[in-house]
C-alpha cells in the first residue's frame, strides 16, 4: 500500500528511523559483530548458544546506551553541524526529558548484569568498559578538549573484541589482543577521513578534531601512515594461526583502504575523504567477516 494512503505506516517507519538514529544501531551492529570476532578467534571450550546471544545482545545494548547518551549530552550543540542537526534531541522529535538519562542507565547495567551472569566477570567488564570509554572518556571529558579525543575513544570498540575473546578465555592470549589492537588503530583513520570531509562544520562547533587543528592537507598524510600501520597490524595475526581466509580477507581490505588513503593524501578534498570513509568500512567488515569464517574453518 502507497505510504501516502496509510499515514499510520508512515509514522511508524519515521519512529522507527528516530530510534535507530538515537541508539546509533548500526554502529552498535557492528560492535557487536567485533564482539563475536573476537569470540571466534579466541581458542578454547564453545559457548552455548545462549552463552554467544547474551554476548551478542550485552555488547548491542551497552553500545546503543552510550550511543544514546551520546546524542542527549550534546544535544545543546548538535545544532552547530549539518551533520548532526537532524537528531532527534535537536529537532524536537523527542523531548530532552531526563528519563532517557535512566533509560540509558537501566540498558547498561542490564547489559552488563546479564553478562556477568551469563558469560563472566571479565567479559561484563570489558562490555561496560566499551560503553564507558565511548560515553564518558570520549563524549564528555576528551571530545572538546584534546584532538587525541578518537584515539582514546577508538577503545571502545576494541573492549568489544576482549569482552567476546574473555567470553571464551578469560586469559586472553595473542588472538583476541591483536584484532582488539586492529580495532584500536581502525578508528582514527575512519574518523579522520569524516572529519576532513566535514571539518569546516566541526571548526564551527568548536570541536578540535585532528583537521581543524593541523589542517585537512596535513590530517590527510597522518590518516595515511595511520592506515599503514593498520594494514600492517592486521597481518599480524597470521603469526598466531590465523589461516588463508583470514589473510586474503585483511590483504584484500587493506590495500583498498590503503590506495583511497593514498589518494587522499595526494589530493585531499570532500569527495576522496568520503571515498577513504567509505573504504574504512570496507575494510573492517571484510576483515571482521573474514575472521570468523577462517576461524569457523578451522
Amino acid at each position: 500500500m502507497d505510504a501516502t494512503l496509510n499515514p499510520g505506516h508512515d509514522t511508524i517507519m519515521r519512529r522507527v528511523r528516530t530510534v535507530v538514529g538515537l541508539f546509533k544501531l548500526r554502529i552498535g551492529v557492528v560492535v557487536m559483530i567485533s564482539a563475536l570476532a573476537g569470540l571466534a578467534i579466541t581458542p578454547g571450550a564453545a559457548l552455548s548458544s545462549v552463552q554467544v546471544l547474551v554476548l551478542a545482545l550485552s555488547v548491542l545494548v551497552a553500545s546503543a546506551s552510550a550511543g544514546a547518551f551520546n546524542q542527549y549530552a550534546e544535544r545543546h550543540v548538535d545544532h552547530l553541524m549539518k551533520r548532526t542537526a537532524g537528531r532527534a534531541f535537536v529537532t524536537g522529535a523527542l523531548s530532552d526529558s531526563r528519563l532517557w538519562l535512566l533509560l540509558m542507565a537501566v540498558m547498561l547495567a542490564g547489559a552488563v548484569g546479564a553478562a556477568w551472569v551469563a558469560i563472566n566477570s571479565l567479559s561484563a567488564l570489558f562490555v561496560f568498559l566499551g560503553a564507558f570509554f565511548y560515553a564518558v572518556v570520549y563524549t564528555v571529558w576528551l571530545k572538546r578538549r584534546s584532538a587525541m579525543n578518537i584515539v582514546i575513544g577508538g577503545l571502545s570498540g576494541s573492549f568489544a573484541v576482549l569482552a567476546g575473546g574473555a567470553a571464551v578465555d578469560p586469559a586472553l592470549g595473542p588472538m583476541p589482543l591483536l584484532l582488539a589492537l586492529v580495532l584500536f588503530l581502525w578508528t582514527p583513520p575512519h574518523f579522520w577521513s569524516l572529519a576532513i570531509a566535514n571539518h569546516a562544520d566541526y571548526a564551527a562547533a568548536g570541536v578540535p578534531m585532528l583537521p581543524v587543528v593541523v589542517g585537512p592537507e596535513r590530517a590527510a598524510v597522518v590518516v595515511f601512515w595511520s592506515t599503514l600501520a593498520l594494514v600492517l597490524a592486521s597481518l599480524l595475526p597470521l603469526a598466531y594461526g590465523a589461516g588463508a581466509v583470514y589473510g586474503a580477507g585483511a590483504l584484500a581490505g587493506g590495500t583498498v583502504f590503503l590506495h583511497r588513503a593514498w589518494v587522499l593524501m595526494r589530493r585531499p578534498g570532500r569527495g576522496t575523504a568520503m571515498r577513504c570513509f567509505f573504504a574504512s568500512m570496507a575494510q573492517l567488515s571484510l576483515l571482521l567477516l573474514a575472521a570468523m569464517l577462517d576461524a569457523a574453518m578451522r
